[in-house]
């Protein structure tokens, strides 16, 4: 028996269930994120910088959560792409705290964005691991499924040949 042929190979994958559970989480917070600034009372100014922010927060969290990612196990980008993306992620976090802050409005409502705006980061989070863990699995299975189509290709040359010696 060959030794490459009988490994049990396992690639994880996340359930259907975790994956409605995270979209759903997103689209929540998303809703309710959008109904908090479309509703917002004020000034539009303080509308516009505050969907401002939260798309900056947003953006910024799928550029975190890539580069985290990109180099947990090796060093994949250089330090000043590390310093531009910590850096990023950090000013947009502290700029929409600050717009947050100093907005004349209730504090239920600020604790209403408050809230909402957190839930969008981690579920942005959670959104990217998912979808990342998705595409590792889905590469994983390529590979493996090549190396298997490669060694029953080599296989079939391999019990060819004798049958081609005999038939001269």
């Amino acid at each position: 028996m060959n030794q490459h042929t009988d490994r049990n190979v396992l690639i994880h994958r996340d359930t259907a269930a975790w994956r409605v559970q995270v979209w759903a989480s997103f689209a929540i917070a998303v809703f309710l994120c959008g109904t908090g600034l479309a509703y917002l009372p004020g000034q539009e100014l303080d509308r516009a910088f505050m969907v401002m922010g939260y798309m900056f927060c947003l953006t910024t969290t799928f550029v975190l959560s890539k580069y985290v990612r990109d180099n947990q196990h090796t060093t994949a980008d250089t330090p000043m792409w590390r310093l531009v993306v910590y850096s990023a992620f950090a000013f947009a976090m502290c700029l929409t705290a600050w717009g947050l802050y100093r907005m004349n409005v209730s504090e239920s409502y600020k604790a209403f964005l408050l809230v909402g705006w957190l839930y969008l980061i981690t579920t942005t989070f959670t959104l990217a691991k998912t979808l990342r863990d998705a595409h590792e699995a889905d590469v994983a299975e390529m590979k493996l499924t090549a190396r298997a189509e490669a060694r029953a290709e080599l296989q079939g040359a391999a019990t060819a040949e004798p049958i081609l010696r005999s038939a001269k």
